[in-house]
């Protein structure tokens, strides 16, 4: 089902055992204070972009500027994350996927998720210290519950992020599950793991040279979809 290309050897997500090196204090320390410089710093110079956005959404359908949706973040605490409102609204009960060209996505969502602009208020939450601009992606608590025991505290063990390669290689995830019978399934069996072994590398071994290299790595994929 998956069609994602290969990483190099060096950034195979494979399963490293907990015995690894876990990134020290002061890299966990560098890391935040990069995180809030960097934070800080975009949501100033894109305040008028964010603005313009929140103004199409309005516009463009009835309901709030955000989407607010409960997260597992860092130790298994739960928050509620910020994304720029892509659908019709009270549409969440029909299922927490997005599947294929979903009929309860919007006009101006559609471009949103597309260019990943949706992604930019998580900022904020990057500022609040519920995330940090890299990491693995938050999931909702039904899909943690699907987390193996032995990878879940580590991959939980880091603040959940904006991009991660997860991300990357898996940009078009919504397509690849509107070709599957069964989308939540194929999610679970097929889609979750592939995921995991991507977080829980991270988890083990990030850098904020790596966090760095990612985040260049989102930009160019976004550019040349």
């Amino acid at each position: 089902m998956s069609q994602h290309q290969p990483l190099p050897p060096d950034e195979s997500p494979a399963l490293l055992p907990p015995c690894c090196r876990p990134p020290g204090a002061g890299s966990a320390l560098l890391k935040r204070l990069f995180d809030l410089i960097a934070s800080g710093i975009g949501l100033l110079l894109l305040a008028g972009p964010l603005l313009l956005v929140a103004l199409w959404i309005k516009l463009d359908s009835p309901g709030p500027v955000f989407f607010r949706q409960v997260r597992v973040g860092r130790g298994g605490m739960l928050f509620r994350i910020h994304k720029f409102r892509t659908m019709q609204v009270n549409t969440e009960v029909q299922g927490q996927l997005t599947v294929g060209a979903d009929s309860r996505v919007t006009g101006a969502g559609r471009f949103l998720r597309k260019s990943k602009l949706d992604e930019l208020p998580q900022l904020l939450d990057v500022l609040f210290g519920d995330m940090s601009l890299v990491g693995p992606r938050p999931e909702v608590p039904k899909y943690v519950a699907h987390y193996p025991e032995e990878v879940k505290d580590i991959v939980l063990s880091v603040r959940p992020g904006i991009t991660d390669w997860a991300s990357i290689r898996m940009i078009d995830e919504n397509e690849i599950l509107g070709r599957a019978a069964d989308p939540e399934r194929a999610y679970i069996e097929q889609i979750l793991p592939e995921k995991l072994g991507y977080y829980l590398r991270y988890a083990q071994t990030h850098s904020l040279l790596e966090d760095i290299r990612i985040i260049f790595a989102t930009l160019l994929k976004i550019v040349l979809r």
